[in-house]
Formats: structure tokens, sequence, C-alpha cells
């Protein structure tokens, strides 16, 4: 019966059976490699090819892993760049607010006088970046020691944070303490701050909050008080860990020494200012003139404006009034005790009864007529 079969079978099957047989005879023979021209990453500085001709595994140098997982050449982690761009690409992207640009860049001005009277000292503060990040996120990347300052924004009820980095607070301790100027600050790690040294930082950050303050007043008034102060970011965790905020990062230089604070800010924080933050005003005054303000209101009351007295209106045909001639008689139903109505233009202003003063009408302005409603 199989010879049959074989016998029936055509050429071109036979064929293709004698080429399987013949792959399963080498694939038992011969044991395949389980990784055939798959790219090794490895931290070899080579980046040549296998000597054997063909399938050669290909062998990434050092500068291709760094690029591949986002590194720049001094070992930092770049987010827009290998693997991080991948990872920020699921991040949703938050509008973005203008007028935010503006009042921070009127708070690094306020804060480099103010910081100067406090420390009596060459103090500069530079705005780096203002970005949007996730709140987990910005705890898990906090460099510790650090001081964690929760305040409230009482207009608006809500919290925020600002984060003094231990380079700043050393600088700070020593600048107030009478500080050898030209020296670097002298950093103990490994133990907590002392009292002394978280009040003399608490100065420092109720002036800042005080120039955030003065910042946000032409937008909306707010006050911000310092609520409490952490060395630990889980106490301080304001909001919900995937929610999104501010995140403005300044630079404090006093001299030789200095340091880093950084301001979060959540959106749900931001909210009720929400509409006017969304604004593209320009200029330190969020686009208002005082000057070309009181030059135009003394203008206008310096304007002259025509009022008509309307003693009586009265609505003819036309065919009637083609037929006046000189000595024609029109009667009104107005009444000497009727009010007599002052216009001006169409618009209807004033309303008062008519008399006579020194030989002429006169009419004296008793009522205010309000603009109709549309």
């Amino acid at each position: 019966m199989a010879d049959t079969e074989l016998d029936q079978m055509s050429e071109e099957e036979r064929r293709m059976m004698a080429e399987w047989e013949a792959m399963a005879d080498s694939a038992e023979d011969t044991p395949q490699p389980v990784m055939d021209e798959v790219p090794a990453v490895s931290g070899s500085a080579s980046g040549s090819m296998d000597s054997d001709g063909g399938g050669g595994t290909r062998i990434l140098n050092q500068a291709e892993i760094d690029s591949l997982l986002g590194f720049d050449g001094d070992g930092h982690q770049e987010e827009a760049s290998g693997v991080m761009a991948l990872i920020n690409a699921a991040l949703v992207n938050y509008e973005r607010l203008p007028m935010l640009d503006v009042v921070f860049d009127r708070l690094v001005r306020l804060m480099t006088t103010s910081l100067r009277n406090l420390t009596s000292d060459n103090v500069e503060v530079s705005l780096d970046q203002i970005s949007t990040v996730r709140f987990g996120d910005y705890l898990n990347s906090i460099p510790l020691p650090a001081m964690l300052s929760v305040f409230k924004a009482e207009e608006w009820d809500n919290n925020g944070l600002m984060v003094v980095d231990s380079s700043l607070i050393y600088s700070v301790v020593d600048v107030l303490l009478g500080g050898r100027k030209g020296t670097p600050s002298i950093r103990v790690e490994g133990r907590p701050y002392t009292t002394i040294e978280t009040k003399l930082v608490e100065r420092m950050l109720n002036v800042a909050l005080h120039d955030m303050s003065t910042a946000f007043d032409p937008l909306s008034p707010v006050s911000f008080k310092l609520d409490n102060i952490e060395t630990n970011p889980r106490f301080a965790a304001i909001t919900q860990a995937g929610n999104a905020c501010v995140l403005v990062r300044m630079r404090i230089d006093m001299g030789d020494r200095g340091g880093r604070i950084e301001i979060l800010i959540p959106y749900a924080t931001l909210e009720p200012i929400r509409e006017l933050l969304l604004q593209m005003f320009m200029g330190e005054k969020f686009g208002r003139d005082s000057i070309w303000e009181t030059h135009l209101t003394n203008e206008l009351y310096m304007t002259d404006v025509y009022l008509q007295a309307v003693m009586g209106e009265k609505t003819v045909m036309l065919r009637d009034m083609l037929n006046w001639k000189k000595g024609t008689l029109v009667l009104f139903n107005t009444k000497p005790s009727d009010e007599v109505e002052l216009r001006c233009g169409d618009f209807p202003m004033f309303a008062g009864p008519m008399g006579q003063k020194e030989g002429n009408i006169a009419v004296r302005i008793e009522r205010y007529i309000p603009p109709e409603k549309e």
C-alpha cells in the first residue's frame, strides 16, 4: 500500500521530502548557536566586527552604550535622549502657563535684593529652569540631606514645597554667622541639622516666601506662610504621587559659596488662578500702564459732551409732514409738569423738570437713566 502511494507521488513531492530529510540530518549533526547575529552589549572599547566573515556578532562600544541609555560624557543621565526619552514620552504634557515665567522672573529680582539685605553680602539669584514633573518622581530624585519646607497658600487653600539643598544650607549658615569671605563653607555630612542651622535657614525661607507673595500680588493677592520644615521626603507629601507639579529651579550664589533652591507647586494649588496664568502679558506690570491710564482719565474728564433736551416726541405720517407750511401748528402731548429727557446722541442720560432761569429755558437734572440691557 505504501509502495503504491510512493509510486503515485510526483517528482516535485519527492524532491521536497529529500530536502526535509537533509535539513533534519544537518540539524542533528551540527549544533546551532542559541543567539546568532544578535548585537551584544559590552563595555569594551572595541567597535570592530568579529574576524569570522558573514554572520559575526556586533559589539557596541562605550559611547554607543551611553547614548543608548541616555547618559552624557560626564556620566549624567539626560532626560531628552535614549531610554529616558522613551519613558518620558508616555508622560502627559500639561498645559503651559505663560504668566509663571513673568512671576518667577520678578521673584528672582526681588530675592536678589532681599537676600542682599539679609546677608549683607553680594548675592546673585538666577532662574535655571521651569518644568513640569510628577510629585512622586520629584521626591525620589531629591538629593539628601536637604531641608524640605512645606508652605501654604492661604487664599488658594493649598500647599507647596520649597527644597533647599545641603550646599545652600551650609552657605547660609556660614554667611549669617560671620564666615570669612573667599573660603568655601564646611560641610558636615552624616548628621541631622541642628536647631541653629534650622532657624537660620528658616529666616531665609520666610524672606523667599514673602518675595514670592509680592511677585504674585499684581496677578492675584496671595500669602505664602511657612508651615513646617522636614528632612525626610516621606513627611513632605503634600499631594498624590501621580499628580503634576510645576518645578522651579533657582541658583543662589554668594561669592564662592552658594547652592540651589527649588520650588514645587502642584497644579491643584494654581487652579484658582489658572485663567490668569494662561494670559499672554508683556512687561513687568503685567500689561497695565498706570501712566497711560491716568492720562486717558484726565483727558476724558476734559472732553466736551453735547446733550440734547427732548421736550416731546410725536410720530406723524410722511404725507402729513409734506403738507406742513409756515405757521402750521403741531400739538404735542407734553405737559409743563412732565420731565424733560436729556440725551447724548441717541442714548438717554438724565431726566428732570423744565423751568426758566434768567429768561432762558432750563432743565434741572434729578434722575439718571441707566442704559438698556441688550
